[in-house]
């Protein structure tokens, strides 16, 4: 894709993290990132951790520490190099901003951006108002005020932005019931790699050398972090060995919550950080997809898992719910009720015919998703920011 306008759009991307395959977010940064086109667009990237593997861009380094809710993540904090970063923006002279999420850095970006007068895109990659009764469990008298908190900071950040991409119709919905204004959300969802997601992918053989066994195989993808509902998940494992339910109990992530998922679930088997070719064989080579979290904006996994014709049994909650349609491509479930979860796992497990049709009506819903004409929407809509056009191109 070339640049239509002629002149090279420079754009500062502030990312607090930019580790390859961290988490949902950043994989879907990289699927921009990686399809930056190689004339009319220059970025430089301003993070708190820098990538680990061969990155081509200019990448400019923040100090940063560790969130004290969630260890596994690093914030970066732009106040101990603000001068630094002030004169690095001013020599760069970027046309437009992209800031990933409202962190200390994003606001950087913002006030940055409003001081100078530059056009700033956002996406809204995570659902923070979902996560404050995780992180303020065991002081739940805080939990609205956080709530609150969470909606002004929505608010203050969101609303300054001249365009931010929202995942669903129903969250851009929730965002404008926090007070985020209709008039700056513009609805881009997700893709999908179907070539690397795809049922062809199922290997009976290295699914036995995983469970030892021929038993139907129940996944679990995610990271391991407690925002994930996975005192849940927990409630699930219990309930299909209170029944002696002959399946295997298969989770693929890590995280913080990973001790104590191994603890309570003795017999489940843990792969741990997967890369994405064996990710997409143990997706085809499962028959059920479980997924317990209400804090998406969206769901990659579920995407994946549909892809790769594991029918998901998921959260009635959260972004991902948007993704399933209740009997047809999957089942949604009572978000806190895990013998919701087994009776439908048991439907899918007990009913060949059923299963089939789901897997394909799964399979159907995701073909359309693509990544590239996604990403050629973001770069369109870079340029006209960044010469004076409105978010519509008008």
């Amino acid at each position: 894709m070339e640049n239509s306008f002629g002149a090279v759009v420079k754009v500062a991307f502030f990312a607090d993290i930019l580790t390859k395959d961290f988490d949902g977010a950043i994989k879907t940064m990289y699927q921009l990132i990686e399809r930056i086109p190689s004339r009319g667009f220059e970025y430089t990237f301003y993070t708190g951790t820098r990538p680990k593997h061969s990155f081509k861009h200019n990448v400019i380094r923040i100090p940063a520490v560790r969130v004290p809710f969630n260890i596994s993540y690093k914030m970066a904090v732009p106040r101990f190099r603000k001068i630094k970063l002030w004169l690095s923006l001013s020599k760069f002279n970027p046309d437009v901003i992209h800031i990933t999420t409202p962190s200390a850095l994003g606001f950087f970006g913002l006030n940055y951006a409003k001081k100078n007068n530059k056009p700033v895109l956002s996406v809204y990659h995570t659902h923070f108002i979902s996560y404050m009764k995780y992180y303020f469990k065991y002081a739940p008298f805080l939990v609205k005020t956080a709530e609150l908190l969470v909606k002004k900071m929505y608010q203050s950040f969101y609303n300054r932005c001249d365009v931010v991409y929202v995942p669903s119709v129903r969250i851009m919905k929730e965002l404008e019931e926090y007070g985020v204004s209709k008039n700056v959300m513009k609805l881009w969802q997700r893709g999908i790699n179907s070539h690397l997601f795809n049922p062809s992918k199922r290997d009976i053989r290295f699914i036995r050398r995983l469970t030892g066994n021929d038993n139907p195989c129940i996944l679990f993808v995610s990271r391991l972090v407690w925002e994930k509902n996975v005192e849940t998940l927990f409630g699930i494992y219990d309930e299909m060995e209170s029944r002696g339910m002959e399946v295997n109990f298969i989770i693929a992530g890590n995280g913080v919550a990973e001790e104590s998922a191994r603890q309570r679930m003795k017999n489940a088997i843990f792969l741990g950080f997967l890369n994405h070719d064996d990710l997409a064989t143990v997706y085809a080579s499962s028959d059920v997809f479980v997924f317990t979290s209400i804090s998406e904006t969206y769901g990659n996994v579920v995407v994946e898992a549909m892809s790769s014709g594991c029918v998901p049994v998921i959260a009635n909650g959260g972004g991902s719910q948007a993704l399933v349609k209740n009997g047809v491509t999957g089942f949604l479930c009572e978000p806190d009720n895990p013998v919701d979860y087994i009776d439908k796992i048991k439907i899918l497990l007990n009913n060949m015919e059923i299963r089939e049709k789901m897997q394909q009506a799964g399979y159907e819903f995701v073909l359309p998703l693509s990544w590239d004409s996604l990403a050629e929407e973001y770069f369109n809509d870079m340029q006209r920011l960044a010469h004076g056009s409105s978010r519509n191109g008008e």
